[in-house]
């Protein structure tokens, strides 16, 4: 199969690099002792000396060892732009109609130790800038992954992920894994049990797509990089606290998570009480190969369980008190139920098809990821071998996102979603067209050009259509 996303090699020193200065030096040795004056023969040699012993705490020295680190680097830059498109009116909440441009830019430092046996400890220290089109309104897939709803032009620091993942291996068949960014090298077994602690995005663990899931590397809509009906639980920059246990049986694999949510509709605080408000997920996997090409399928049903504002209760609070709904109003304990289903499938060495359909109960607001009740995916990648650009990736994918009826009749009554609302709605479902083509410049950098074309943006036949081009600058260590 190939990559989900961008795997960070270590980079190793040439064993030749090694040799050959140990060479040198031998040979420099025995010259320099051919010129020396003889040595005195009737001197009895010494004992040999004691073998040193390492005095350190066994603790100490396997904390010391280089295999039990692991270090990896990524940086994107992403620049994007629309031109002016038709509209009727703009909202508070619209993408507006005219010339925008926005970018992000983020480095992350991935640091892993091993700790003992099957056990990782990872920390992301991660810093994000960024300039948003429209203040991300207007869209129901916003059109770049990187965005984070806590961000602005300054530069910020925060920890990303900090968490400790323990792997039981139960048996079964060993099989060769790259190191990569909160990933070490090794083999890992076809059955196995692996407990996820700590803070992490939540997609770092469920619908891990081949084709279609890091922004960083492949698509860039937030509907190609989860389910974009899912509304997972996250803070506004995508993260979370909570935990995941993950059983692996050669081709199946069973997942369930317990997440917190935002103290907030689209906040950052997170709500550590993680027995009152939460986000919890089941995912069911098949791995499979169909023609010889490795392919898997995905179940991911969700629950999510916060205060939040329901759109029926909005409009009949408006409808009693007079004004505008707004879904502030009427916010309480409320269940949120929904699921996934996915698929990805290699066709050829470098070709592959991936699809998604993703869908939630659509009677409250969104409250942690994008303003979408019902999302249908479809795509295709292939690496450039083919034209000798091996490291290459051109890919294409199509998108129709939709409402449910209660959160339709909400927005066109003028009520606000925190990405939607135009002041009114003609409704019809908002589709996009996206590709891209990632070129590998050279090892570590990839320079990426990516166009979308969007029906309907934020669902309203009454604006559009809008046109946004991206460029991606790409390193990775």
């Amino acid at each position: 199969m190939l990559d989900a996303g961008a795997v960070l090699a270590r980079r190793s020193i040439p064993l030749a690099s090694k040799v050959a200065p140990a060479f040198v030096t031998g040979a420099v040795c025995l010259a320099s002792s051919a010129w020396a004056e003889p040595a005195v023969t009737d001197v009895s040699p010494e004992p040999p000396s004691a073998v040193q012993v390492d005095e350190r705490p066994a603790w100490l020295a396997r904390a010391l060892r280089p295999e039990d680190w692991n270090a990896n680097f990524q940086t994107t830059y992403v620049w994007q732009m629309h031109p002016a498109f038709s509209a009727a009116y703009d909202g508070e909440h619209s993408l507006k109609s005219q010339h925008e441009t926005g970018y992000t830019l983020t480095a992350t430092l991935f640091l892993g130790h091993r700790l003992w046996r099957g056990a990782e400890l990872f920390f992301n220290p991660e810093l994000l800038q960024s300039t948003t089109m429209s203040g991300l309104h207007g869209l129901g897939g916003l059109s770049n992954g990187e965005n984070q709803k806590a961000a602005d032009a300054t530069a910020r620091l925060y920890s990303a992920r900090a968490f400790l993942r323990q792997t039981i291996r139960l048996g079964g068949n060993e099989a060769p894994v790259e190191a990569g960014p909160n990933q070490f090298g090794g083999e890992v077994s076809s059955r196995r049990l692996v407990v996820t602690v700590g803070q992490m995005a939540l997609i770092d663990v469920f619908d891990n797509n081949a084709f279609a899931h890091d922004p960083r590397t492949q698509f860039f809509n937030w509907a190609l990089m989860a389910g974009g009906a899912s509304d997972y639980a996250a803070d506004a920059r995508g993260y979370t606290v909570g935990f995941a246990v993950e059983y692996y049986r050669d081709a199946w694999a069973f997942r369930f998570g317990h997440f917190a949510q935002p103290k907030e509709s689209n906040g950052l605080p997170l709500d550590y009480r993680l027995w009152a408000h939460f986000g919890e997920n089941l995912e069911v996997e098949h791995r499979h190969a169909l023609w010889g090409r490795q392919g898997s399928v995905r179940l991911t049903p969700f629950l999510n369980y916060a205060k939040m504002g329901g759109f029926s209760d909005a409009l009949a609070y408006a409808a009693a008190t007079g004004g505008t709904p707004a879904v502030g109003n009427v916010r309480r304990d409320r269940a949120k139920l929904g699921f996934g289903v996915g698929l990805d499938q290699n066709l050829t060495r470098d070709a592959g098809l991936f699809a998604r359909y993703s869908w939630n109960d659509g009677r409250t607001e969104t409250y942690a990821f994008a303003e979408i009740d019902r999302s249908l995916t479809a795509g295709l990648s292939m690496r450039g071998r083919l034209w000798f650009r091996p490291r290459d990736t051109i890919a294409i994918a199509f998108v129709q996102d939709g409402l449910s009826d209660p959160h339709r009749d909400y927005l066109a009554a003028g009520g606000l979603g925190n990405f939607l609302g135009d002041g009114q709605l003609n409704y019809r479902p908002e589709r996009v067209f996206e590709a891209y083509y990632s070129f590998n410049a050279f090892p570590g950098l990839w320079l990426s050009v990516d166009g979308q074309y969007v029906l309907n943006p934020g669902y309203n036949a009454d604006r559009g259509p809008a046109k946004l081009v991206a460029c991606r600058l790409h390193f990775e260590y």
